[in-house]
């Protein structure tokens, strides 16, 4: 069992069982504009910010609007799903508990957009142990950049050492582990191709958080 005084939490994949949404909403988004995607769409953007996504429809598919009308397109696309939906993975509300018992400081750092986020978590019963949110959009920078992360870091004050980042995602947990961080590794469908890699970068691994929650009971 690792210990720590800080935990950093992924949203999508992680405390939300939301990841099937953006495996389409690319596809629908540009299909709306009259444009037939390219085969390798979702490859090309599963570890994209939604500020890249916007960069790579303007490049790639020659798309003239700017990037919050292509934001506010995508959002709006998803919004209902996140806003009556989107359900919690197994396990998140007791690991939560336990982790607030222990007296862990926590946040959030996802690409999601914040009103997203927080309709989300809130009608979910957990957006209430978490000190802060933090976004790629706000924090200018996908999880492909530690930025995020840093602020997040800096944020908790429980320093590197202290902080464990719960994520699903394996180039975000590359990212984490690059800049100094632990790293709790969640499964989730949408990285099922990855497994391999994720189990090897991240620090220790668990099929749900009903199984973190056996493992730290």
């Amino acid at each position: 069992m690792i210990d720590f005084n800080g935990a950093i939490f992924d949203m999508d994949g992680t405390l939300l069982d939301s990841m099937p949404i953006w495996d389409t909403v690319a596809v629908e988004y540009l299909k709306s504009r009259g444009i037939t995607p390219n085969d390798d769409i979702y490859q090309a953007v599963r570890s994209m910010s939604i500020q890249q996504v916007c960069g790579h429809f303007c490049s790639v598919y020659g798309l003239t609007l700017t990037q919050q009308e292509i934001t506010d397109g995508i959002n709006g696309m998803v919004e209902d799903f996140y806003f009556n939906r989107a359900p919690l993975k197994a396990g998140v509300p007791e690991a939560l508990r336990r982790l607030e018992a222990r007296g862990v400081k926590m946040c959030v750092a996802t690409a999601t957009d914040r009103y997203l986020v927080e309709a989300a978590l809130a009608r979910t019963g957990i957006l209430r142990f978490f000190d802060r949110i933090f976004t790629c959009t706000e924090a200018g920078a996908g999880k492909d950049e530690p930025d995020i992360f840093h602020q997040a870091l800096d944020f908790l004050g429980t320093g590197a050492g202290g902080t464990v980042v719960f994520e699903d995602a394996l180039y975000a947990i590359e990212t984490a582990k690059a800049a100094g961080l632990r790293v709790v590794a969640l499964y989730d469908a949408s990285a099922a191709d990855q497994q391999d890699k994720i189990k090897k970068r991240a620090d220790c691994f668990y099929q749900s958080f009903e199984e973190w929650n056996e493992d730290n009971a």
